[in-house]
């Protein structure tokens, strides 16, 4: 358990000081977040054929609301929790990668689920959008990545796992001794 712990945080540090970085930022964090843009507005123009996105903008036709999707909106911070908790688990290396690949797109539907609630919260009331946006759907997404690791823990082989240790051993059966 303390291995795992160790390979966790370290992993966490350097995910998130990797994810500061200029070189991801710019190759990865930016094209991601308006991939994630596209892929909301698509949604919100099932119900509302006039939204459109720009890079990290999503906005209504008449431009009277626009949403950006900015650092800690993306879903990266809780993708990064998962990646972590999977990757210093003790398992084999196709469970993981399994985890990751479906953990990975269980965030991310659930973001874009996000991203269109308060899209609309938004433009229907100020209050609420700060309220969900701040309050609610920020620790939704981070149990949504602790409830995909303990789903995922629990497909993960057996022999993979540690083995509980015993509180005590049990006696050998036999005269009991005063």
């Amino acid at each position: 358990m303390v291995r795992f712990i160790l390979i966790f945080l370290v992993l966490l540090v350097a995910l998130f000081v990797a994810e500061l970085t200029g070189p991801v930022e710019h190759y990865v964090i930016v094209p991601f977040t308006s991939v994630l843009a596209d892929v909301s507005a698509w949604v919100i123009h099932l119900f509302d054929g006039s939204t459109v996105s720009h890079g990290k903008l999503i906005q209504n036709a008449s431009g009277t609301f626009v949403v950006s999707i900015e650092r800690g909106c993306n879903g990266v911070e809780a993708v990064i929790i998962l990646v972590s908790a999977i990757l210093a688990f003790p398992a084999p290396w196709k469970h993981k990668i399994f985890g990751l690949v479906f953990g990975f797109l269980a965030i991310q539907i659930l973001n874009v689920v996000r991203i269109v609630s308060l899209f609309y919260l938004g433009m229907w009331s100020e209050v609420w959008f700060k309220w969900f946006h701040e309050y609610l759907w920020q620790a939704l997404i981070v149990l949504d990545a602790l409830i995909v690791f303990l789903v995922w823990l629990r497909y993960v082989p057996t022999k993979a796992r540690p083995a509980p240790v015993p509180a005590h051993q049990p006696r050998e059966s036999g005269p009991a001794l005063l």
